[in-house]
């Protein structure tokens, strides 16, 4: 007895110990995933910039990429700052300030033209980009500054800049070839898309090394590309970009996710100035045409379905699904005034905008609704390729990130601007552009549970209230030009700290005096007539472009590739040939010196003998310099030098006889040409100080000294390489 009444313990003791294990347990998911009131504190995450760290890829920062590139640990922090090109800017301003103490009185400017800056585009289709240089441009011709456009193909903007008394130039198209113009012209340079790569050509040279070049990139289709060149071994690809990435004093990025993408090419000098009218052209595009049906259909949406879209930011971390699973468990109050019994009348459903899904979060959100109360596909999560479907018919939308980031979620301005109610908490970059109860609604980031009121408030009868199409109607007219005096401004004041204005320049006016009726909104009524043009398919078009820029340098690289092949081949048949050839020459040159030390010559005195040896070597000389120009140019009574310096200059020099290079420098001398090197005969322009001081005067002292050496014919003179520059302009 005493044994049997141990042994029943005992299992009473087990069983005690199961029980409690599975209440804990229990209690864990519940308070994880099901909580009524729970405070939310926001995750901080820091993202140290490559200016601080030294690298994109130490202190954590390599798990900071976008959705679909990766995830954040919750924790970190999520902050761009670039503390390089601040530190460089403070520096300057530093040193510019002591030089003027130095001096003891200030610069006096003479104030005899506008500063001139050159804006480039790979096209000149109406797009977002178009808008927000057109209307950046405005409002730097007030400020002061005189600009150009240039183009590599025409398109239907180029009526618009005229209308504004910006001229346009169309540049040749071809990626191999430098560009004809001279860049000097210009203080400064805004580069706009990555089609606008080949004007690099040039710019990578000298003379033009020295312009300041800020390049605005907004295309997400180079970062995707990253990675296959990386696999497919296109080093050379990949290292180009890299060098065009670091010649651009400032790539200037839309938003904060675009520098963590190119963060391969990043050499310090990225810069974000947020705001872009691009989610206005995306919305414009779907308010143009009628898609709910199709897109209802696709998203297993019924005709009557009231839907809530459920978006958040574009990084992933760790409190993603917690935050996710608040969002629906505030939700969840709705579901009484929708009968889910009948089908035939109005359902609720919601879609949450995702990128990087595994399984386990979709089952475990899966779970969490059918706990909520929602029918097994009442919830389900939507791939980011279809943003633009879901806002579109979209009931209202919920921005369920607790995230505090730096700019305003680009997914809101299009919501907004489709006329949708947006609900979002109470972060510190969404509270400066929303007003609760006037453009759109908050909800206390650390109390998500009150979320329900809100919904409450404008939700009834299964339908959005008065009071929910009155906020959606005020937000879509304050969103069309949200952020806009924040982008211009950006770029007013990245162009005082950029470009340094010669003396010669009148001075523009500085960011905080340019008048806020100019910068408070885009210029929309100049794209009325063409914004219909706007090209849909533009990620496409971006692939196109990049195919096309790099094929030529694919091809090289491509071990599938039948031209260099043949090309390998011929090589090898024409140097085995060009070698036999030597080796003969060869043989019988040494047999003719043995046959002439043999026979007996007469040798003459020692005066002959050391005329003869010199007239030999000048000879040499002579027949080493002469080519078909050399002869032509003996004959003629004039000889016109063209000082040059750099690659970049190549295009505007003469190949005529009449002409002859002249190089400040022995590198960037031409290949075949009879340029004489400046440099070797005044070796001071070695020094590039000395050499940019002289400038042209120093082929004029390098042909000085010795000039007997050089020329022969009775007159000489001097053309500067940008008289032809100007011509060509």
């Amino acid at each position: 007895r005493l044994a049997r009444f141990v042994l029943v313990d005992k299992v009473d003791f087990l069983q005690w110990i199961g029980t409690a294990a599975a209440f804990f347990l229990v209690t864990i998911l519940v308070y994880t995933f099901l909580p009524g009131s729970v405070v939310v504190e926001n995750p901080t995450m820091r993202l140290p910039s490559r200016r601080a760290s030294g690298g994109w890829g130490r202190g954590g920062t390599e798990a900071v990429l976008p959705r679909g590139l990766g995830g954040l640990e919750n924790g970190e922090g999520l902050t761009f700052e670039p503390t390089r090109l601040r530190d460089k800017w403070a520096r300057e301003r530093s040193q510019d300030a002591q030089s003027v103490a130095e001096l003891g009185r200030p610069v006096k400017r003479v104030g005899a033209r506008k500063p001139r800056l050159a804006l480039v585009f790979g096209d000149l289709s109406p797009d977002a980009m178009q808008l927000q240089m057109i209307s950046v441009a405005s409002v730097l011709e007030a400020m002061g500054y005189e600009m150009k456009v240039f183009s590599f193909e025409d398109g239907p903007c180029s009526s618009i800049w005229s209308t504004i008394g910006i001229p346009v130039e169309i540049l040749p198209v071809d990626t191999k070839l430098l560009t004809s113009m001279d860049w000097l012209d210009y203080d400064g340079m805004l580069v706009n898309s990555i089609e606008a790569r080949p004007v690099f050509s040039s710019l990578l040279q000298e003379p033009f090394k020295s312009v300041p070049v800020i390049w605005t990139v907004h295309e997400t289709s180079l970062a995707h590309c990253i990675r296959e060149y990386k696999s497919s071994g296109m080093t050379q690809i990949l290292g180009g970009w890299q060098e065009v990435f670091s010649r651009a004093n400032v790539i200037v990025f839309p938003n904060y996710i675009l520098p963590v993408m190119y963060a391969a090419f990043d050499s310090g000098n990225y810069f974000v100035i947020p705001g872009s009218p691009a989610p206005a052209f995306q919305a414009d595009r779907f308010i143009a045409k009628n898609y709910d049906k199709d897109v209802r259909i696709s998203l297993s949406l019924g005709p009557r379905d009231f839907v809530i879209a459920m978006v958040g930011s574009q990084f992933s971390y760790d409190g993603l699904l917690m935050e996710e699973a608040l969002v629906l468990q505030a939700v969840g109050p709705l579901l009484q005034q929708y009968p889910s019994e009948n089908s035939t009348q109005t359902e609720l459903k919601v879609r949450i905008l995702t990128g990087n899904q595994t399984d386990k979060h979709r089952i475990a959100l899966e779970a969490i609704a059918l706990n909520v109360g929602f029918s097994r596909g009442a919830v389900e999560h939507v791939a980011v390729e279809d943003t633009d479907n879901l806002l579109a018919i979209a009931n209202l939308v919920i921005y369920c990130s607790c995230l505090d980031e730096q700019s305003f979620p680009s997914v809101l301005v299009e919501a907004m601007i489709l006329e949708k109610l947006v609900i979002a908490p109470d972060l510190g970059m969404i509270t400066k552009y929303i007003d609760d109860g006037i453009n759109g609604l908050l909800f206390p980031r650390k109390n998500i549970a009150m979320l329900s009121q809100v919904l409450l408030q404008v939700v009834s009868n299964g339908e959005l209230s008065d009071l929910g199409k009155n906020i959606a109607s005020v937000g879509k007219a304050r969103a069309k030009d949200l952020m806009a005096s924040e982008a211009i401004e950006g770029y007013a004041v990245l162009l005082e700290n950029v470009i340094k204005f010669p003396s010669e320049t009148l001075t523009p006016l500085t960011a905080g005096e340019i008048p806020l009726p100019l910068k408070q909104e885009w210029k929309w009524h100049l794209f009325e007539d063409v914004k219909h043009l706007y090209n849909v398919n533009e990620s496409l078009a971006d692939c196109k472009m990049l195919k096309k820029m790099d094929w030529h340098r694919n091809r090289k690289n491509d071990p599938h590739s039948i031209t260099p092949k043949i090309d390998e081949t011929f090589s090898a048949i024409a140097w085995k040939e060009e070698r036999a050839n030597r080796i003969m020459s060869a043989k019988m040159k040494l047999e003719e010196e043995y046959l002439k030390e043999r026979s007996d010559q007469p040798r003459g005195t020692w005066e002959e003998v050391y005329r003869n040896v010199k007239r030999v070597d000048r000879m040499k000389n002579e027949l080493h310099e002469r080519d078909e120009k050399e002869l032509e140019r003996t004959g003629q009574p004039l000889c016109i030098y063209e000082p040059f310096y750099g690659e970049g200059t190549w295009p505007f020099l003469h190949q005529s006889s009449l002409y002859r290079g002249i190089g400040l420098s022995s590198k960037g001398r031409r290949f075949g040409a009879d340029d004489i090197d400046a440099s070797s005969r005044l070796p001071l322009l070695n020094s590039g100080y000395y050499r940019d001081i002289l400038g042209e005067f120093g082929a004029f002292f390098a042909l000085a000294n010795r000039i007997d050496r050089i020329h022969k014919n009775s007159w000489i003179g001097f053309q500067s390489w940008r008289v032809t520059a100007r011509k060509v302009e």
